[in-house]
């Protein structure tokens, strides 16, 4: 698992929009794993295909905060809080939340205040934020993150839903969850865990209660709106992927002890052994580790996602040939999978294999820009193999990513000067320079 700053830009594009809407944003990251991403695909996918979406398209993302929240500010991707997901029990719970925050997206009203906000610049430093979640979805030259100065008051008002919104999306998030057989009932067992928070002042409120506003005659109707459409039971295949993902975040952001007293109560073997793995290895007990993710491997031996985090902990305790053939045999059972060839390319440039490395992180770059550690090592590869110019362009695109504009500025100049004039990696370089120039005149 990897954690990405997202005080970064989505595309050039998204320079340009940041340069129109330029403000303080307050740093946050994605927490970027395939696993993670693999499992929330599988519970989003026949919602987002219910709502009309394209699963292929709209991405849910985890972002690497406490606070129970969810939201959306594209029609591109959905953006939840990891707090949020530790808080949920059951699959449907967490579906729900995916339901009510794609029906804003198909009942139009993210686009009806983007049409609003291509009228007005008075919303300081969205454009960042909207440039960076359309980039999620992964298509052309983005790179995923989100950017929110929380701050600004338009900022929060740009976030918060009306009433009348809020009350569209949970009918329209019951009929998503029945039509892809998700109990509707997750929708309102989610909405109770913010019962009696909106007699809190606003400071102790969570996110979640003050860009969705809650009431009593919300919760009612959807309570209506439930008996309506009648329960479900949970399905086996959502809930084995909700005990998946929260089991891997849990692992990583609650203290190893806290995993290990609890692996008792985890009714998935091969999680309890994941979560186990997840917790030695945050102990630096790398035999016990390497010995739990091992017996998970041969309880799911066609899973691409464990021998990936058998790969994640032999790098980080430096067996770079054993972290190759782990990353290699995840690669060989998911091969279009760009996170997972990053961290075989990772591996291969740590074990000198740099000629494989570069091979490996170009395929995982044409795949998705969002991940800023694969741009970095990829830089790494060109600057070993002798490609100067395309490390320093590889960099700059790194660094504009994260909003370093004047770091990304110096490495462009360099990359123009040492790339064929005119040529496609030229023009990107120029691309970076002159959003680089612009937010410096803006200064």
């Amino acid at each position: 698992m990897r954690f990405h700053p997202i005080h970064r830009l989505a595309s050039m594009l998204a320079i340009v929009l940041t340069l129109a809407f330029a403000a303080p944003a307050q740093s946050a990251s994605l927490l970027r794993d395939a696993d993670l991403e693999y499992a929330l695909d599988r519970l989003a996918a026949p919602i987002l295909r219910a709502a009309g979406l394209s699963p292929g398209r709209v991405k849910v993302l985890v972002v690497n905060d406490s606070s129970l929240n969810a939201f959306v500010v594209s029609n591109d991707a959905i953006f939840i809080h990891y707090g949020l997901i530790n808080k949920l029990d059951t699959a449907a719970m967490l579906q729900g939340v995916i339901a009510h925050e794609a029906a804003h997206i198909a009942n139009g009203h993210i686009t009806r205040r983007l049409t609003n906000l291509a009228n007005t610049r008075t919303i300081a430093g969205l454009g960042l934020a909207l440039a960076l979640a359309a980039a999620a979805s992964g298509s052309g030259e983005a790179a995923g993150g989100i950017a929110l100065g929380t701050a600004s008051s338009a900022q929060r008002s740009f976030l918060s839903h009306t009433r009348a919104e809020e009350a569209s999306a949970d009918q329209s998030g019951v009929r998503y969850m029945r039509s892809a057989g998700a109990s509707p009932e997750g929708l309102l067992e989610t909405l109770k865990v913010f019962e009696g928070q909106e007699a809190l002042s606003v400071g102790r409120q969570d996110p979640y209660l003050r860009s969705h506003p809650l009431s009593r005659d919300r919760v009612r109707a959807v309570a209506g709106y439930v008996a309506s459409y009648g329960a479900l039971p949970p399905d086996a295949t959502a809930e084995y992927w909700f005990a998946r993902l929260k089991g891997k975040l849990t692992a990583y952001t609650r203290a190893p002890s806290w995993t290990l007293r609890r692996l008792g109560s985890e009714r998935y073997a091969d999680v309890r052994l994941l979560r186990e793995a997840i917790a030695h290895h945050r102990n630096s007990r790398t035999q016990k580790a390497l010995a739990a993710i091992d017996r998970a491997i041969a309880a799911r031996p066609d899973d691409p996602f464990l021998r990936d985090q058998k790969g994640q902990i032999l790098l980080e305790t430096r067996n770079f040939g054993a972290a190759i053939n782990a990353y290699a045999s995840a690669v060989q059972r998911a091969p279009n999978n760009p996170l997972l060839l990053s961290g075989l390319g990772r591996a291969q440039l740590a074990g000198g294999q740099v000629k494989n490395a570069l091979q490996t992180l170009e395929k995982s770059r044409s795949a998705d820009t969002r991940d800023s550690s694969m741009l970095r090592d990829l830089a790494t590869a060109y600057a070993k193999t002798g490609q100067t110019g395309m490390a320093a362009l590889t960099t700059a695109e790194r660094f504009a990513l994260q909003g370093r504009l004047k770091d990304a500025g110096i490495h462009a100049k360099r990359a123009t000067g040492l790339l064929a004039t005119g040529s496609g990696p030229w023009q990107r370089a120029q691309d970076v320079l002159i959003a680089a120039e612009r937010a410096a005149k803006r200064k």
